[in-house]
């Protein structure tokens, strides 16, 4: 089932209809960025209607107080979460005094378009407005600049068909806004200052006092005004908002269009004494460009990243559509210019999952983004790891832990989720982070981070394992308890496969790595001999759960004893059951929220043979439900390396377009940001058999109902072109030196291009 509100186009989402009851997923799948900040697709002019208005900036965040029902040793002194931002691009609109307010007088609006523009992050809508003694035309675009951070641009143009009315226009700063989730209308913007330096109007809130060892965050926005044909008329300064008004008289055929700049400053990188003057001083910089001169860079800019990461499909425009929808809203998340920052599960596109950052960028972003951005996008993610590793230790000790515990949820690196069952018993998170850095070694083929600040946080989580398992002298194994895997519809199990794969897997790697260390950083990590042995005693004796009879490895001690009645023959009325099912009755039930068992298998691809992938594979699969965005990209891969083409097809759509379609019926949330490099990595490391864990390899097919496909990957200074239809392939190198390499098996030296029919 699924919901589809725009029309299918290679490069834009785009629609003649304003639904009114879906106005919060159109927002949603609206939404643009720019990596600094970003906004859902409300309107700017006033709405009276169902809507969630939101614009988010990176790295701005409120301690929320957490503490709910039996307060237990251990928990998080505070939820973290992001909040809703000054509503920078609000432009109230006035036609012969009458409030345009489509959300009211929807019977005055008709011809109605709505268009995000993929190759430039340009979001234009359009409708013809008509009262009794007027009719005009309303287009509004807006974008937030990869060129300029901290600037949003937008223009209105209203085109008069018929009559000669009095236009108006009221330019806001509006800082007196609420998350969707505060509680009791809490507000977290304090007034600090407002007002004019000749028309040029600001407002600097800061958050409210909080608590906790966190800082107060202070904001400035900062406004400037081109309306053709008039001058500004009116100031108004008020709490927490400033408003610049224009009065416009008009004339038939006439257009008059209001252009607005906004620059916006925080404490992040600036004190806020000096805010004002340097979010005036980006405005003046930018005074002499208008609308189009920066649409026109803009654009520029967002080509050369489309140039490196485009993916073209042939013969399938749905799934074009997914893959570069899915690009786009990533990138406009997430380009690497900030090591302060991460991937949250919403980017800036809703408040839902708080903002912050989860174990998604490690399992997720980390893998495709070394393809198509530069090595330094990756490497910082993994320094944004490392500098919260004295957090990662204190949310050990916490517990009673040695070594680190990274967040399950951060802003910091102090954990600051609510939810026990996922933020300590979910604590596989240490591996993905953990191996990551194995991802990007073995794909850049640089060192320097494993041997130096790598192999720091590496023996930390190592430490951590070391203390988590415990030993059952009736199994003679070590176990580890008390957890929950990915499956996040299974809490409080013991020995979850994935888990003590994943911890034994650590801890080998670390003895493997420690010899090859800097020097310096092994004398500081004082890795005992004895210590070492007692790793060694681990891997060899680590409890990994499986069934000989079926051939597959258990997910967790007791799963086997559920009624293992596939998804295929419940009630699907009942589906999404996290949205018909009390708790209780899922985490009873057999049903898999996303990969688990498969998890690993992807994770640790060449450590298995293709039997055992396929027999976890056909065991597992038709009992998940698919109700998390991760679910569907794990799924899709491994169904393409079993042959399974049109299981693999149907994760790809699944992941791709999950909320073009609304999969999940819960896009209207927000976008699921860190879930989107799934179709990327679907088509790359599922349909063309990428594998990067020794070397660079490649065994494509084209799926049946597409007529080819193509894409770029950066890899070890090369770039590098894959063309695949339905009878051959052809590897074309773009950029670096000659690279051998492995297709469908076989050894090849590209040099400059390499072509094999299959």
């Amino acid at each position: 089932m699924y919901k589809r509100l725009f029309e299918i186009d290679p490069w834009k989402i785009k629609t003649q209809t304003f639904d009114r009851e879906n106005k919060r997923l159109m927002e949603s799948l609206t939404a643009i960025g720019n990596g600094y900040m970003g906004m859902r697709g409300m309107f700017e002019e006033h709405y009276t209607g169902d809507s969630h208005a939101g614009i988010y900036l990176a790295g701005i965040w409120f301690p929320d107080k957490t503490r709910v029902g039996w307060w237990k040793n251990g928990y998080p002194d505070y939820f973290g979460k992001v909040i809703n931002a000054t509503n920078f691009i609000a432009v109230d609109i006035l036609v012969d005094g009458l409030l345009v307010d489509i959300g009211q007088d929807a019977s005055l609006m008709q011809d109605f378009y709505l268009e995000l523009d993929m190759k430039s992050g340009l979001l234009t809508r359009s409708f013809v407005y008509e009262t009794q003694e007027a009719t005009v035309k309303f287009t509004f675009q807006r974008f937030l600049s990869i060129v300029t951070k901290e600037l949003s641009l937008q223009k209105i143009s209203v085109e008069v068909l018929r009559g000669t009315p009095e236009l108006k226009f009221i330019s806001r700063l509006e800082g007196n806004v609420h998350n969707e989730d505060a509680n009791y209308e809490e507000v977290f913007w304090e007034e600090r200052s407002q007002g004019f330096v000749g028309d040029t109007g600001f407002v600097t809130n800061r958050t409210i006092t909080n608590p906790f060892d966190v800082p107060q965050f202070s904001v400035t926005c900062a406004m400037a005004n081109q309306v053709s044909g008039a001058a500004l008329q009116e100031e108004t300064v008020g709490p927490l908002n400033v408003a610049a008004s224009f009065t416009v008289p008009t004339r038939l055929q006439e257009v008059i269009t209001l252009e607005k700049q906004v620059a916006v400053v925080t404490s992040r990188d600036l004190p806020e004494e000096e805010q004002v003057a340097q979010a005036q001083a980006i405005l003046a910089a930018n005074a002499d460009k208008d609308f189009a001169q920066h649409l026109q860079e803009q654009t520029a800019a967002w080509e050369k990243r489309w140039q490196q990461a485009d993916v073209e499909i042939k013969g399938a425009d749905d799934a074009q559509q997914g893959i570069r929808f899915n690009l786009f809203q990533l990138f406009a998340t997430y380009y690497g210019e900030d090591e302060r920052l991460n991937v949250g599960p919403k980017g800036f596109t809703g408040e839902k999952y708080g903002g912050a950052t989860y174990w998604d960028t490690e399992a997720c972003i980390v893998p495709m983004y070394l393809s198509v951005t530069p090595p330094s996008v990756t490497r910082k993610l993994l320094e944004y790891r490392h500098q919260q590793l004295p957090e990662a230790f204190i949310n050990a000790q916490r517990q009673g832990l040695a070594g680190a515990l990274y967040p399950m949820v951060t802003f910091t690196g102090i954990e600051c989720h609510n939810e026990w069952e996922i933020t300590f018993e979910e604590i596989h998170r240490n591996g993905a982070i953990t191996h990551a850095i194995y991802n990007y070694t073995t794909y850049t083929g640089d060192t320097s981070y494993l041997y130096n600040e790598g192999m720091e946080v590496i023996v930390a989580v190592a430490r951590f394992w070391a203390d988590r398992v415990h030993f059952s002298k009736r199994q003679q194994a070590y176990m580890i308890h008390g957890v929950t895997g990915p499956n996040e519809y299974e809490n409080n199990i013991n020995n979850n496969w994935y888990t003590n794969y994943t911890a034994r897997w650590l801890l080998s790697y670390a003895l493997e790595n420690l010899p090859q260390a800097n020097a310096e950083i092994v004398a500081k990590l004082q890795v005992t001999a004895a210590e070492k042995a007692h790793w060694q005693e681990i891997i060899e004796k680590m409890y990994l759960p499986k069934d000989d009879e079926l051939g597959i490895f258990v997910q967790h001690d007791t799963f086997l004893d559920k009624d293992l009645t596939p998804v295929a023959e419940m009630d699907q009325s009942q589906r999404p059951i996290n949205q018909h099912w009390s708790w209780d009755r899922i985490l009873r039930s057999c049903y898999i929220k996303q990969a688990d068992v498969l998890q690993g298998l992807y994770f640790y691809n060449d450590a298995f043979t293709l039997e055992e992938k396929r027999r976890n594979f056909d065991f597992y699969e038709p009992l998940t439900v698919h109700e998390s965005s991760l679910s569907a990209l794990v799924h899709s891969i491994l169904a393409a390396e079993l042959s399974y083409e049109e299981k693999a097809v149907e994760m790809y759509q699944r992941t791709a377009r999950l909320d073009l379609d609304n999969y999940n019926n819960d896009t209207e949330d927000g976008l699921h940001i860190t879930s989107m490099s799934g179709g990327w990595l679907s088509i790359v490391h599922g349909f063309a058999g990428m594998r990067t864990t020794d070397g660079l390899s490649f065994k494509p097919f084209c799926p049946k109902d597409w007529q080819g496909y193509s894409f770029m990957i950066n890899y070890q200074e090369r770039l590098i072109e894959v063309v695949v239809d339905h009878d051959s392939v052809t590897l074309s190198l773009k950029a670096g030196p000659a690279l051998a390499l492995k297709l469908y098996h076989q050894e090849v030296v590209l040099k400059d291009t390499v072509s094999m029919v299959y």
